[in-house]
C-alpha cells in the first residue's frame, strides 16, 4: 500500500477537474449530471428498465447490475479497489520486471491513463475491467490458476473482449512448460489432466459472454413473431449484430476521412504498446535466445502478443479511439512507457507530457459532452 498517496492524489486531481468542468455549461443540456455521459446514459437505462430494446445488448451485465443497486455504487466500488488496482499493478510488475524501481515506476504511470474520467470516477465498465484484469494476470504468473480464470470470468461480464483474457491461462498452463525445455520433445507436453484442467479454466471467461448471447436469442428469435435477421445467421449472436448495425462496427468500416482525428489521439498509446510488443517479441524468437534483460523477461510475451491482438482488433475493426480506455487494463502500455523513459528518453518524455495533457482535456471534453469518450 506505500503506492496509496499518489494514487488518492491522481484521483482527487481528476475529481477536482470534473467538479471544475460542471461549473460548464454541457454540450447537450439533457446531461446534467457531469458524471452522466455518453454509455452511461445506456448502462442506467438497462439498470432501470432492462434489455428492453435490440441495441440494448451492446453491452454486458456487470455494471447496470451495479447501477440498479445504487447509481454510485460503481464509482464508490472503484474509489474501494483504487489502492490495491495500483499496488497489484506494482506486484505485477516486480514478477516480470524484477527491479522494484521499475515495478514502482510503471505503477505510477497506471495514474496517468489516457481517460482518467472513465477510469477514475465515472459509473463505466474500465475500473473494474482493468482491476480484475490485474488481478487474473498476478494470479496467472503466480501459477493460481483458478483465482485467475474467476478474476477474467468477472472482467469478461464488463467487457466482451475479456474472453481474450483465457489466453493468458493457456500460455501459463500449457505453452509456457513447453518452451521452458531447451529442446522440446513430445513427452515435454504437460499430462492430460493439466490439459483438461486448462480448458476448463480458459473456457469460464467465455461464459458470459455465451450467456449474454443466449439469453438474448430466447428474448428475440424463440417469438411467434417475425424473429430479429440476427437470429437466422449460422452464428446468431446479438452482440456482434447490434455493434455493426448501430455503431458501425466491422472491418475497416471506421475508416474513413472524417474519422482521422479520432486515429490521431488514439496513435501515443497504439504506437507505444505496439513497438514494445514487437520489440519483445522480435528477441524472443532470436536462436539461440540471447540472455533475458529487464524489459525482455520472456514471462513478458503473452502480454504483447494479447496487446498485439486487441490493438489490431481497435484499429482495423472497432472504433480505433477506444485505445484511449482499453490500454489502462494492458499492464503493456505502462512498461512500454518505463520502456520509453529509460532506453528512449526523449520519447519517454514526450509520452509523460501528452499522458498529463491529453487526460486533463479528455476530463474537461468529458466534462462538456463532448468526444471522444
Amino acid at each position: 500500500m506505500h503506492l496509496a498517496l499518489p494514487t488518492v492524489v491522481a484521483r482527487a486531481v481528476v475529481g477536482a477537474l470534473l467538479v471544475g468542468c460542471a461549473l460548464l455549461p454541457p454540450f447537450d443540456a439533457a446531461a446534467r449530471h457531469v458524471l452522466m455521459r455518453w454509455d452511461v446514459v445506456h448502462f442506467l437505462h438497462v439498470a432501470r428498465r432492462g434489455y428492453v430494446f435490440e441495441h440494448d445488448w451492446a453491452w454486458l451485465p456487470a455494471l447496470p447490475a451495479l447501477l440498479a443497486l445504487s447509481p454510485v455504487a460503481p464509482t464508490l466500488l472503484s474509489l474501494a479497489v483504487a489502492c490495491d488496482a495500483t499496488d497489484t499493478m506494482y506486484r505485477l510488475s516486480l514478477h516480470h520486471l524484477a527491479s522494484p524501481a521499475l515495478a514502482r515506476l510503471a505503477a505510477v504511470l497506471s495514474l496517468l491513463p489516457s481517460s482518467p474520467a472513465t477510469l477514475f470516477w465515472a459509473p463505466y465498465t474500465e475500473p473494474f475491467f482493468t482491476y480484475l484484469s490485474y488481478k487474473g494476470m498476478l494470479y496467472c504468473a503466480t501459477a493460481h490458476y483458478l483465482p485467475a480464470a474467476l478474476a477474467f470470468t468477472l472482467a469478461a461480464a464488463f467487457r466482451s473482449n475479456g474472453f481474450l483474457l483465457s489466453g493468458f491461462i493457456v500460455w501459463s498452463m500449457l505453452v509456457q512448460p513447453f518452451l521452458q525445455h531447451a529442446h522440446p520433445r513430445i513427452d515435454a507436453w504437460p499430462a492430460p489432466r493439466t490439459v483438461l484442467a486448462c480448458v476448463v479454466l480458459s473456457a469460464m471467461p467465455l461464459t458470459p459472454f455465451v450467456a449474454h448471447n443466449y439469453a438474448a436469442y430466447r428474448a428475440f428469435c424463440n417469438t411467434v413473431y417475425t424473429p430479429a435477421p440476427w437470429c437466422v445467421r449460422p452464428l446468431p449472436l446479438v452482440y456482434s449484430y447490434v455493434q455493426g448495425r448501430y455503431w458501425d462496427v466491422g472491418l475497416f468500416r471506421y475508416w474513413s476521412l472524417q474519422q482521422l482525428p479520432n486515429f490521431l489521439i488514439a496513435a501515443p498509446p497504439l504506437l507505444a504498446i505496439t513497438a514494445f510488443s514487437v520489440h519483445h517479441l522480435r528477441h524472443c524468437l532470436k536462436f539461440p535466445a540471447p540472455p533475458p534483460r529487464t524489459f525482455l523477461a520472456p514471462s513478458i510475451a503473452p502480454h504483447a502478443i494479447h496487446a498485439l491482438l486487441m490493438s489490431g482488433i481497435l484499429l482495423f475493426a472497432s472504433h480505433t479511439q477506444v485505445i484511449l480506455r482499453q490500454a489502462a487494463a494492458m499492464p503493456i502500455t505502462y512498461w512500454a512507457a518505463a520502456w520509453l523513459l529509460l532506453e528512449h528518453p526523449k520519447w519517454g518524455r514526450a509520452w509523460v507530457a501528452w499522458s498529463i495533457l491529453w487526460g486533463a482535456l479528455s476530463v474537461l471534453l468529458w466534462g462538456v459532452f463532448l468526444p471522444p469518450a
